[in-house]
């Protein structure tokens, strides 16, 4: 079967804190340079984006689009148009009062078609909810209710909880998260197919929740700027044409598998307080009875604290389940800027990747399947040391904490 890398996540110039380069050739162009093959749209609900969206795409096959023009950039892989593929998806945040919490939960939405989009964003027009302050908009609903109305403007449309343990906006999260699916959706609890991970968390820790075992598990970057394409990513397998359905069907049946961040990377894995520039394991939070040893005031509980409250088998019990369904990477730039010592936009970072891409392949390639010898060819031993490192597991790592990002450390 044909292996296809998708990013389900990203988002566009009209976000809060995006960056104003996310236009679709840049991100044609750009997932060209990670490996990514599909990508989604992001910000569908957005009017001004769906306007730019229905100026550069067409539709190559049932509901997968491409861009209309060929890319000018003189770095671009590719001489003729971008051979990048666009699937219609967005994120979107319900906020409302739920099972006697207040909840707020991010969800990834997607549509077979762009009519399909545009019907689901009148949809929400006509609830009152405003589209057009935020790429991703803020919708006064219950998790259910937005399934709901998915399934009354097209039964294709597909709802994937978006990074579901982060604390703040985890459909699991710490702080307003539900406790299982069913808690969220009731007897629609059989359509919801597939979580996205996020960042902190990983394959090995999600599959401790023995409640999840039916569920499939995506990874996306959630990108907020060109480069964070493809940071995490889906890899799904099926034969014949590429279309919207085949994708969709080939993670509901399994036939997927996932390129991670190491979790402790992500900024919410464990429990801290970035005030105070303090963070802990589980264990010991409970030692502090949830309060910042530092100012008293209450730890921001990550990740790794909610699944070990849910959780209903040890960590070996885990790696069992998810063998050779993932793969950990640490971003090519932050690697070299590791090795070298300096930030990862530093001139030197730049040319080296900008080399490594030209003569060995797309970032993702040269991640996973390179061979040492011909990245120790192209660059040195160093840096194909560290990629070695990154591929056998054996990096270095101080967890992040309450938004604050983790290192690694590779070299």
């Amino acid at each position: 079967m044909q292996k296809y890398v998708l990013d389900l996540h990203i988002h566009s110039k009209y976000s809060r804190a995006c960056s104003k380069a996310l236009d679709l050739p840049t991100i044609a162009k750009t997932c060209e340079i990670r490996g990514v093959d599909i990508c989604v749209t992001g910000d569908f609900t957005h009017p001004a984006w769906m306007k730019h969206i229905t100026e550069e795409l067409e539709e190559e096959s049932a509901g997968v689009y491409r861009l209309r023009s060929q890319l000018s950039d003189s770095k671009q892989i590719s001489n003729t148009r971008s051979q990048t593929r666009f699937i219609l998806g967005t994120e979107v945040s319900v906020i409302k009062k739920d099972k006697g919490k207040t909840r707020r939960v991010h969800h990834l939405v997607f549509a077979p078609s762009i009519a399909v989009a545009e019907a689901f964003n009148q949809a929400l027009i006509d609830r009152r909810c405003n589209l057009t302050s935020d790429g991703r908009p803020i919708l006064g609903l219950t998790s259910k209710e937005l399934l709901q109305i998915l399934n009354a403007v097209d039964e294709r449309m597909i709802l994937i909880p978006a990074h579901a343990w982060t604390p703040w906006f985890g459909i699991f999260g710490a702080n307003g998260g539900y406790d299982s699916l069913v808690e969220v959706f009731d007897e629609l609890t059989p359509q919801i197919f597939a979580i996205e991970t996020g960042l902190s968390s990983d394959p090995i820790m999600n599959r401790r929740c023995g409640w999840l075992d039916h569920v499939q598990l995506v990874s996306s970057s959630d990108a907020h700027s060109p480069q964070k394409l493809g940071r995490e990513a889906t890899v799904v397998s099926f034969d014949g044409e590429v279309t919207y359905e085949r994708i969709f069907s080939s993670i509901r049946s399994g036939a997927v598998s996932t390129i991670e961040f190491f979790p402790e990377e992500g900024k919410y894995h464990v429990d801290g307080h970035a005030t105070c520039k303090f963070s802990c394991l589980p264990q010991e939070t409970k030692k502090y009875n949830g309060l910042c040893p530092k100012c008293s005031k209450p730890l921001i509980r990550g990740v790794l604290n909610r699944i070990e409250e849910l959780a209903t088998c040890d960590e070996a019990c885990a790696r069992e389940k998810t063998k050779e369904t993932f793969q950990s990477i640490v971003p090519l730039p932050e690697i070299l800027a590791d090795v070298y010592g300096v930030g990862v936009t530093s001139k030197r970072v730049v040319q080296t990747y900008d080399h490594m891409i030209a003569t060995l392949g797309t970032e993702f390639y040269i991640l996973l399947r390179a061979s040492l010898e011909d990245i120790e060819k192209e660059t040195d031993k160093t840096i194909a040391k560290a990629i070695d490192r990154v591929r056998c597991g054996g990096v270095d790592v101080v967890p992040g904490y309450d938004g604050i990002f983790g290192v690694i450390k590779v070299s």
